[in-house]
């Protein structure tokens, strides 16, 4: 039985503040017997992508660079493999969003660069980000064999499920989402329900196991309404029932049981895998179907 730890925590502007809370939370995790611990998505500062402007680039580093070694650093001293997710830059004028793996003896695996770029109000990373080109992967650490992809791939089943036909046996989704202060009364419920549902069936469709920590908190960086992040961090087994979840408005440290000999018994009784018709799916490259 493996345990993986999520963690739900609030940001502020300042990096070394967040960083600094992020690895108290994950020596927390580490303590109530997590082996593999994931952070929200871009935890070193608030999520400034509700704004287009150009002071943000600021909070950018090198991957790896000092927070992956900070990760690093934590990860040798807990024995804890970290999924971390960063604002990379990559070079001048070029920038990602992405996440390092680092194993639980402090080895850096390697790195994902979230693929779906979302453009939407308050969410304008299309300004900050340029799609990933590392594809989808998977990395073996010293307790399992992961996959990660960062919130807006979440909506992508395609993603998930390339993901895991490279081996992913637990699918470690970043994220940070959350209600429009003014929505929230009309849509936020089938929102929320919308984003948990497309996730709990990518762990049905491909027999594995995911684990999504959230942001939690109102943040309004440069004014308005801002948004709300709803929290809610989860993790579901390969039958897509959620075993933990978060609070609405706490800042959490999430820790569930993960039984890998489960992924065998699901995908023999449930063989997706086996009657795929990867002979029938070529149409899937085209942007559409005319």
């Amino acid at each position: 039985m493996l345990k993986v730890g999520l963690v739900q925590m609030s940001c502020a502007l300042d990096p070394a503040q967040n960083v600094e809370k992020a690895t108290l939370k994950v020596r927390e995790a580490a303590s109530r017997g997590a082996e593999i611990v994931c952070l929200q998505e871009l935890f070193t500062t608030v999520y400034f992508c509700q704004v287009e402007d150009h002071k943000y680039f600021r909070f950018a580093e090198p991957v790896p660079g000092p927070a992956t070694e900070r990760l690093a650093a934590v990860a040798k001293e807990t024995g804890v493999a970290i999924v971390g997710s960063l604002f990379e830059r990559r070079a001048a004028g070029l920038y990602h969003n992405t996440a390092v793996i680092i194993d639980a003896d402090g080895t850096y695996l390697g790195k994902y660069r979230k693929m779906h770029i979302p453009d939407d109000p308050l969410f304008y990373e299309k300004f900050y980000f340029t799609p990933g080109d590392l594809g989808f992967r998977s990395w073996q650490t010293k307790f399992a064999r992961i996959g990660v992809l960062v919130c807006w791939d979440q909506w992508y089943p395609e993603a998930a499920r390339l993901t895991a036909l490279h081996g992913a046996e637990i699918l470690f989704y970043p994220t940070a989402i959350g209600w429009h202060p003014s929505e929230k009364a009309k849509f936020g419920q089938r929102q929320h329900r919308s984003w948990e549902t497309i996730q709990r069936s990518h762990a049905i469709a491909n027999g594995c196991y995911v684990v999504v920590p959230n942001r939690v908190g109102h943040e309004a960086p440069d004014g308005g309404e801002g948004i709300e992040f709803w929290g809610q961090s989860f993790v579901a087994d390969p039958t897509g029932e959620i075993i933990v979840k978060g609070s609405v408005e706490k800042e959490e440290v999430l820790v569930a049981d993960v039984d890998l000999e489960e992924l065998d018994r699901q995908r023999t009784h449930w063989p997706f895998l086996r009657d795929r018709r990867i002979d029938a799916y070529g149409e899937l490259v085209e942007r559409y179907l005319d």
